[in-house]
């Protein structure tokens, strides 16, 4: 297809001095990789402060740059809900409540805390699950980076998914997690770089926010004042469902359970830095709508036709900014933001899957007892096979209207259980393993059949479908969860210890100065999201 813009060769250039040296980075840290721990979790010596970037930057891919730019110019300000609601009270949650629980107890991944809490089948369940959902996602990016190229340079949509893949193959099978980390600090900035300058410009020559709402639907500008009934807003949900789907359960299913950006939490040198991985990523969290949704907004703007004419589909909102506002050169930047922004969600999928399939499928079900160095060959050949499927899964992943839809019905089928799983073992000590199996497998099949049984019409639009699914999917595994627990027989105390709130002892931080402690960390980030809320209502 024809492209929206010519690149030159400093364009180019920019991006091959960008794939250098994010390979550079595993190849210098190759020779660091002596252990298991070492490949997968970064020897668990990472400071806080760079895991907690490198927590934000996993996230910060596909899903968030194109995703939330072409939600934004779908829905308007409506979008911001995934952040401020969907996304800070869980990661500060996850910050104070959860990550005692996972670091104390040394695990390895997710699902290896849940063999310790309720047993061995519920943590193979998980395992799958989360490998499955993995590779799925990761397919996003690789699909989204395929379609930049496709429309900004000509590429073919094939091409682009290769090269892309090779480069994260190649870094991420070198460096494990330690080079996926610090090459993710690197795009966070690189992706802010590449990207600031479209709200900058794009607001600026249409005149400042009041010019730009003044060539939007009214409701575009507003968090709440829309959303008594699914007939007043564009996103068609009401404050019930969309508190109740996304702010309570998707987005505690995702942020406090998905290994993705828990891993990087586990990375950090000690429990307090591990606590403030994600609360330092919240406050930096609440300032990327910026970078995202305000895109959104202006390519409607700028474009009124998008989303509603043939070839110009709302995840083209972002391409078109970038081949309307920036010069020869200036592209080669921000198609490197892009590049990383897609890469590091890759990445992060990647050392991800790798790890579980390693530690939770490989040494516990097909070869129990090898060698450090054994393991570090085998998650680097899990880092292949990962890339390798996801090559295929970006194509499936191009199959859905939007990235967003598509990414938002796999966390209704496997994340909305699963953080019914986590809450319910986490607090109430008389949750029995085959209590959390029943309820996990039960879950994660009603919200398959939920989603292919009942008719689309029933919902006023794709996102509030899988909100209320996701809704009903953690319902229905707390209520198994919780029936099948009080037939069976639980474990004791003492098996308990550490991984169960009640039966494990908190940290103090008594003794740090305030802007070291998790507490009131999270407790000025949790003030200045209630103001946001207010100001934008």
């Amino acid at each position: 297809m024809h492209s929206l813009f010519h690149a030159n060769f400093v364009d180019y250039l920019i991006i091959v001095i960008y794939f250098i040296f994010v390979i550079g980075v595993g190849f210098l840290l190759k020779n660091y990789m002596r252990t298991g721990e070492d490949f997968f979790l970064s020897g668990r010596s990472i400071p806080g402060w760079i895991t907690g970037l490198a927590f934000l930057s996993a996230n910060l891919g596909a899903l968030e740059i194109m995703g939330m730019t072409a939600s934004g110019a779908e829905y308007g300000m409506l979008t911001a809900h995934f952040y401020w609601i969907g996304a800070i009270p869980a990661m500060l949650f996850l910050g104070l409540y959860m990550m005692p629980f996972y670091y104390v107890s040394k695990v390895r991944s997710v699902p290896e805390y849940l063999k310790i809490r309720y047993n061995e089948a519920t943590r193979g369940l998980n395992a799958v699950s989360f490998g499955l959902m993995t590779v799925l996602t990761s397919g996003i990016s690789l699909y989204s980076m395929g379609l930049i190229f496709q429309v900004l340079i000509g590429w073919s949509l094939s091409t682009s998914i290769m090269v892309s893949a090779v480069v994260v193959l190649l870094y991420v099978g070198l460096g494990g997690l330690t080079s996926s980390i610090y090459n993710e600090v690197l795009q966070f900035f690189l992706i802010w770089a590449g990207l600031l300058p479209i709200p900058l410009i794009g607001m600026h020559n249409l005149g400042g926010w009041s010019g730009m709402m003044s060539r939007l639907p009214s409701s575009f500008g507003h968090l709440w004042s829309n959303m008594g009934s699914p007939a007043n807003n564009a996103m068609g949900i009401d404050w019930l469902g969309l508190l109740l789907g996304l702010g309570f359960v998707l987005s505690f299913g995702y942020w406090t359970t998905d290994f993705l950006v828990v891993q990087r939490t586990l990375a950090a040198r000690n429990l307090r830095a591990a606590q403030n991985t994600p609360i330092y990523a919240a406050f930096f969290k609440m300032i990327v709508p910026i970078l995202v949704i305000i895109p959104g907004l202006i390519a409607v703007a700028v474009y009124p036709h998008i989303g509603h004419t043939p070839g110009m589909s709302y995840n083209l909102a972002l391409p078109l900014l970038i081949a309307k506002y920036y010069p020869p050169g200036m592209m080669g930047l921000g198609l490197t933001a892009m590049l990383a922004s897609f890469m590091s969600g890759m990445a992060g999928n990647v050392t991800a899957f790798t790890t579980v399939w390693t530690y939770d499928i490989y040494q516990a079900y097909i070869r129990k007892d090898a060698s450090e160095k054994h393991y570090i060959a085998v998650g680097r050949w899990a880092v292949f096979l990962g890339v390798v499927i996801s090559i295929g899964t970006a194509y499936i992943a191009a199959g859905f209207p939007s990235v967003m839809d598509y990414m938002q019905t796999l966390f209704s089928f496997f994340n909305a259980p699963l953080f019914a799983t986590f809450l319910i073992g986490m607090f109430w000590k008389r949750a029995t393993g085959w209590g959390g199996f029943w309820g996990l497998i039960v879950g994660i099949v009603s919200a398959f059949l939920m989603y292919m049984l009942l008719p689309a019409h029933l919902f006023t639009s794709p996102d509030a479908g899988n909100f209320w699914r996701a809704w009903w999917a953690w319902v229905i595994t707390a209520v198994v969860t919780i029936g099948v627990s009080l037939m069976t027989r639980p474990k004791s105390d003492e098996e308990l210890k550490g991984v169960v709130y009640g039966l494990t002892k908190l940290p103090s931080y008594k003794g740090y100065p305030w802007y070291k402690r998790p507490g009131i960390l999270a407790s000025i980030a949790f003030v200045i999201l209630i103001g946001i809320n207010i100001w934008l209502w």
